[in-house]
């Protein structure tokens, strides 16, 4: 009762306060959350038909919005592939640009038909017309890339560059009508300086 109280050591002093500090690090739930957490789990399903009936329509929604996102550009709903500024970029520096592999679909049925005509001048044209144009595609490309780390390296000179000379080119070597996320801007178009 009369006793002498030590005085608090520092440490001590530390120690009690992260445990104050420390906790849930979250307010105890008031009863009626409580009572609405509990009736939300009570909600869910105990029949596996049931449950799988709503992870469908759950999942038929998500890619319905990823599907959409895929036409309009949305980024909320992209893949984590095609999210970013940097993947942005990238997608509207090789939309673009015009490039070998636009004009390598009728080049190759041209090259077919030379091929199979059964003239032996238009067979020899079209075996040296094949290597000529894919040629033509690999050094196309690796220009682009070396354009595209540039710009990269001059507008985000603080990100990551991993992975993006991957996605130009598996996109460059697609038709455009045929690349998802669709095309934003047109041929020549110029790009904006900031896409943050």
């Amino acid at each position: 009762m009369f006793r002498r109280t030590k005085p608090e050591t520092p440490a001590e002093t530390e120690s009690t306060s992260l445990i104050k500090e420390g906790g849930k690090g979250r307010p105890t739930p008031t009863r009626r959350e409580a009572e609405a957490a509990a009736r939300e789990r009570a909600r869910v399903p105990r029949d596996r038909k049931e449950l799988a009936r709503r992870q469908r329509a759950t999942r038929t929604e998500s890619s319905q919005k990823i599907r959409q996102a895929m036409k309009t550009g949305d980024e909320r709903y992209l893949p984590a592939r095609d999210k970013g500024p940097v993947r942005r970029f990238v997608r509207d520096f090789v939309d673009v640009r015009m490039s070998f592999v636009e004009l390598m679909l009728p080049l190759l049925i041209v090259i077919m038909i030379l091929g199979y005509s059964g003239n032996a001048s238009a067979v020899r044209w079209s075996n040296v017309l094949l290597p000529t144009i894919l040629l033509l595609v690999v050094v196309d490309l690796v220009i682009m890339r070396f354009r595209l780390r540039r710009e990269l390296g001059r507008r985000f000179p603080d990100e990551s560059m991993r992975g993006t000379t991957f996605y130009a080119i598996s996109r460059a070597l697609q038709m455009k009508f045929m690349r998802l996320p669709k095309a934003q801007v047109k041929f020549g178009q110029e790009l904006p300086e900031n896409y943050s």
